[in-house]
């Protein structure tokens, strides 16, 4: 039986979560017994976001594959269990690539090469390839409705209904409905004319999906049908939640998987969402809470660490607690007294994450010095790994200047240094080691605790590593390497063994965590920054009943 479509597109602003909503339909037709698959189709001129800023992309979601992708991929693999890959995201960067190379090759004989069909053909080729062996693949087109960049995409949906017909194919629109306060009322009309723009171009919207802070009355909902030209209960309240994880839940009390199996002819199997009902539960009924603090150098956009956050959210979950995050920006802690201990005191975690170039490393390292000498959880990604060598370095190893080539070529030890497959690579685009790599850990290690197992696997977005020169001297120090490569020429985990909890990774743990099975480093962080939170409150607690019950002085006469 061949693949059933849902196409999604948003309409009036941007950032109205067709991410969430694509990913939530998964969940919810997965709940159901039914297999999918999700694509993003972006419509920039990038060939990928790898050499996109973080604070104009947002994070880069990689997949085993090593494709640099779109962070709405984080959200495809958290909700559901689509196996995903560079096939699920493409740009139209990455489409006239296809394209140019094509005719360069001669393969058009000779043609005209135009937007239709040529174009089009090749984003609908893209489609088809992931609707391979599922029931249902969902097709996100990025951006909004009306936009130039996205019309040859809404073009290629608007022949897919075309070639395949009505059973097979679904569109759902993604629209506003504003509260306007100084009205007192929800207003429809951005999201008429929304739809209107979409009609422009050849296609009617079969649901849609509108985001609004309140549920709406059935009144609103009717007049939104009879303007939009759309059945009333294909008018679905997508309210603002306090999590992300209750979007599934808010869709089916909506009824919208209901809505889909009529319109796409599909039969399934009742709803479960007992294991989703269960985290929401978690979300709201927390038995405590346990502040981490990110030190990093994009914190003033946190879309920079989407997949972070979820994750230290999953690993909070895990023990049912709520998670509080402070985004500590890096350089405000660059001072050369220990001035930056009073902003991170109050943390019971300290996690330094992921990226590129040295502005915010001092800042860093005076965060990292702060986590080994205090004994406060410490868990560093990528960087934050790369850092705490350089640190331990320094500090311990009394190595002055030492350094990452990255930020300092001429550092007299290089504890870090470039990719030794990377040396003369000019190019920023994909060359970096990237993807799924196997990693074999030291038996007794924390390492090997968290995991419980001697192989693993993880995701990897690096282009400097460990300079194993200097392993013999900080081993000797006291800093433990326990994870490399099967081949032992890199260096993937490293911790310290008389720290309650002191560990770095040179990969990305957070891109495999998802709420219903949380990543053990994360869950385990978590755990100890809420072991550390006990510690400290027994200590406080234990420092009143002494003052409460100290003697008074009396003084001699």
């Amino acid at each position: 039986m061949s693949a059933k479509y849902i196409f999604v597109t948003g309409g009036v602003v941007s950032s109205l979560g067709k991410g969430l909503a694509a990913a939530s339909i998964g969940c919810l037709l997965e709940s159901r017994g039914l297999t999918v698959n999700l694509m993003k189709f972006d419509p920039y001129l990038n060939v990928d976001p790898g050499t996109m800023s973080p604070f104009q992309h947002g994070e880069v979601f990689v997949t085993d594959d090593g494709a640099e992708t779109d962070l709405d991929l984080g959200h495809y693999e958290r909700f559901t269990h689509a196996k995903l890959s560079r096939d699920n995201n493409w740009t139209t960067g990455r489409i006239y690539e296809q394209i140019i190379a094509k005719e360069r090759r001669g393969d058009y004989l000779g043609k005209t090469v135009q937007v239709i069909p040529h174009v089009t053909n090749e984003i609908k080729a893209a489609m088809k390839k992931v609707a391979q062996d599922v029931d249902v693949a969902i097709i996100e087109i990025g951006g909004t409705v009306g936009d130039i960049e996205s019309l040859p995409f809404i073009e290629a949906i608007r022949q897919m209904r075309q070639e395949l017909g009505r059973e097979h194919t679904l569109f759902m629109h993604v629209t506003l409905v504003p509260f306007i306060a100084a009205a007192q009322e929800l207003k429809t009309k951005p999201t008429q004319h929304s739809v209107k723009e979409l009609l422009s171009v050849g296609i009617q919207p079969d649901i849609l999906l509108c985001r609004t802070d309140r549920f709406l009355a059935k009144e609103i909902k009717s007049k939104i049908a009879l303007f939009c030209n759309v059945g009333e209960e294909a008018v679905i309240t997508a309210k603002d939640v306090a999590s992300i994880y209750e979007v599934p839940l808010v869709f089916s009390r909506e009824g919208v998987d209901t809505l889909v199996l009529k319109y796409l002819h599909l039969e399934a199997g009742e709803r479960n969402l007992a294991a989703w009902e269960e985290i929401v539960h978690r979300v709201y009924n927390p038995k405590d809470e346990v502040t981490i603090g990110i030190v990093g150098k994009y914190v003033e956009y946190e879309d920079s660490y989407k997949s972070l956050k979820e994750a230290l959210v999953h690993g909070a979950l895990a023990h049912n607690l709520k998670l509080n995050v402070n985004w500590v920006e890096a350089e405000g802690l660059e001072t050369g007294d220990q001035s930056y201990e009073a902003q991170l005191e109050d943390y019971d975690g300290l996690l330094v994450p992921g990226g590129f170039g040295k502005r915010g490393i001092a800042g860093m390292l005076n965060a990292i010095r702060y986590a080994r000498e205090k004994k406060v959880p410490y868990f560093g990604i990528c960087l934050g790994m790369q850092t705490a060598c350089i640190e331990f370095a320094r500090d311990v190893c009394g190595l002055a200047g030492a350094n990452s080539s990255e930020f300092d070529p001429a550092t007299p030890h290089r504890v870090i240094y470039k990719l030794r497959e990377l040396r003369g690579v000019e190019e920023l685009g994909g060359t970096m080691r990237l993807g799924a790599w196997p990693c074999r850990l030291e038996p007794g290690t924390l390492a090997h605790k968290i995991y419980g197992k001697l192989e693993i696997s993880e995701r990897h977005r690096h282009r400097y590593e460990f300079n194993r020169e200097y392993e013999e001297m900080l081993t000797a120090a006291g800093l433990r390497i326990s994870g490399s490569t099967p081949d032992g020429t890199y260096v993937e985990i490293v911790e310290l063994p008389d720290h309650p909890h002191f560990i770095g990774c040179q990969f990305h743990p957070e891109f495999k965590s998802k709420p219903l099975e949380p990543h053990p480093l994360f869950r385990t962080f978590v755990g100890a920054s809420y072991e550390h939170k006990l510690k400290r409150r027994a200590q406080r607690e234990a420092a009143e009943v002494e003052m409460f019950h100290r003697p008074e002085k009396v003084g001699r006469r």
